[in-house]
């Protein structure tokens, strides 16, 4: 496939003005996405960083938002230069935000308030109060007090911006409850589906849909009077609270079961495969996909990196729904597909889609020279490691769904510093569009994240003694230099 001719940013603007998109409302925004991409990856485009600062708590990121101070105080990062959107009031240790979700989907219904309709942060307290919060005041919105029977402590979607799952820290569990379900170690709610983890590496699935209607005892509704067990009380009111109105006395119906090294499985793909290790230590890093309809292995699906490395490769389901599967190693990232196998439409078979690799030196190995107690010398040849510090290596993948781009980041320690750089890649065919160096120093042995965000990066690393430190870069058009080269999303 040749280079594709590069979009004509006034040509779009101007057909954009004079209403040429009208007829669909979603052509609008995915052309104004373009012409954004275009800005992005074009030569004289620069990432300035225009803020640095420093918490002894730890900072969240939220669509513009970064969040201080247990989500206390938050700014916005959308400005030219980040400002402070609102800072809560001081309160005790026991009322501080644990966990929190931004909540900003339409809906399909009449909301009694015109700020239900507006983004929304639903926060979890550490006295058991979920609170909803506008993410632009700060202003509480809506609490409901939960119970008081366990300490919830994580917020989670289970139906993206749909339904909410709050879990708690792990209790000791009933004799009753680990004589249906056994020893388990930590659940989930995804999607509708209750998946549960054992110590042995076991993962079980259940309809979380079929265990209410088969177990709840009484429906309860938010703000509405109710009598349970001898107390009478408003549901989701302190003291009284939402009770726990599932009590499972049997064996709900099993939907799947496997086993893999650590607990790690994953769903994804058309149709519909998981991802396992299996569930012995020396298979550390080796992944099995199968099919989640006959758990019949993939052709080409033992997917092993074979890579020399103090850090474990690792894989994932695309994040853009095409069904594809991603495989980061130290020095390579693959993009792998699945299909059907020709001439059986009941098989499916991996193959490489495309690979990005690391920019590193070809001779890996090197000579060790001893001398001897007898004055000979001993040359001896080693290997690096694949993530040998002082080579460039993978640290990160992302994807930017508005964008349709993969942003990689790679590091490089060069004496006692370690310097990275943020390449923006086609998500399609995987060629190199952009690459932005960070300024500030990585050091390896820290703990990072980095986003991007369509014109914005943002750089949060953990230091020792729990100093966090966050880093901003906003995209600068810089007018006084022209663009030499014209990188198009090709296939290489």
């Amino acid at each position: 496939m040749g280079p594709t001719q590069k979009p004509n940013v006034c040509r779009q603007l101007s057909r954009r003005a004079l209403g040429f998109f009208s007829r669909d409302a979603g052509v609008v925004q995915r052309t104004n996405l373009g012409i954004l991409r275009v800005l992005v990856c074009q030569e004289s485009t620069k990432f300035k960083n225009v803020w640095t600062t420093h918490s002894k708590s730890p900072i969240a990121y939220e669509r513009g938002r970064i969040y201080f101070d247990n989500y206390r105080c938050c700014v916005s990062s959308v400005a030219s230069e980040p400002r402070k959107l609102y800072e809560m009031p001081k309160c005790s240790k026991s009322e501080k935000i644990e966990d929190a979700l931004l909540w900003e989907c339409p809906v399909g219904e009449i909301l009694p308030n015109p700020s239900d309709y507006k983004s929304s942060l639903i926060a979890l307290t550490a006295h058991n109060w979920l609170f909803r919060i506008s993410a632009t005041t700060g202003k509480v919105l809506e609490k409901i007090y939960l119970a008081s029977y366990c300490k919830f402590r994580y917020l989670s979607w289970d139906t993206p911006q749909e339904v909410i799952a709050v879990k708690s820290a792990q209790n000791k569990c009933s004799a009753l409850a680990r004589q249906i379900f056994g020893n388990v170690t930590d659940a989930t709610l995804s999607h509708g589906i209750l998946i549960v983890m054992y110590s042995s590496g076991l993962v079980r699935l259940y309809s979380f849909q079929a265990i209410i209607e088969q177990f709840m005892q009484q429906k309860l509704d938010l703000g509405c009077a109710c009598r349970w067990g001898g107390t009478a009380g408003t549901v989701g009111e302190a003291p009284f609270g939402i009770p726990c109105n599932i009590k499972i006395t049997d064996s709900p119906p099993l939907l799947f079961e496997v086993s893999s090294l650590e607990n790690a499985f994953q769903i994804g793909g058309h149709p519909w495969h998981y991802i396992i290790t299996p569930n012995k230590k020396k298979q550390k890093g080796v992944f099995h996909i199968c099919a989640l309809k006959d758990n019949s292995l993939a052709k080409n699906g033992i997917q092993e990196m074979e890579c020399c490395s103090l850090e474990s490769d690792w894989i994932y389901f695309h994040p853009d729904a095409s069904g594809r599967i991603i495989h980061v190693g130290p020095n390579q990232v693959k993009v792998l597909k699945l299909n059907e196998v020709e001439n059986n439409s009941a098989q499916h078979q991996i193959s490489e889609d495309f690979v990005i690799l690391a920019n590193r030196e070809k001779n890996k190995n090197e000579n060790l020279l001893t001398v001897t107690a007898s004055g000979r010398v001993v040359k001896k040849t080693f290997n690096l490691l694949d993530d040998d510090p002082e080579q460039e290596t993978f640290k990160i993948v992302d994807y930017e769904d508005e964008l349709d781009l993969l942003s990689v980041v790679a590091v490089t320690q060069i004496d006692a510093e370690g310097k990275a750089h943020l390449d923006f890649h086609c998500n399609e065919y995987g060629t190199l569009l952009k690459s932005i160096p960070l300024e500030e120093s990585w050091d390896v042995t820290y703990s990072h994240e980095v986003y991007f965000d369509r014109d914005l990066v943002l750089h949060i690393e953990q230091k020792p003694s729990r100093v966090f430190s966050c880093y901003v870069y906003q995209m600068v058009c810089d007018p006084g230099e022209e663009e030499t080269t014209n990188r198009s999303c090709e296939k290489e």
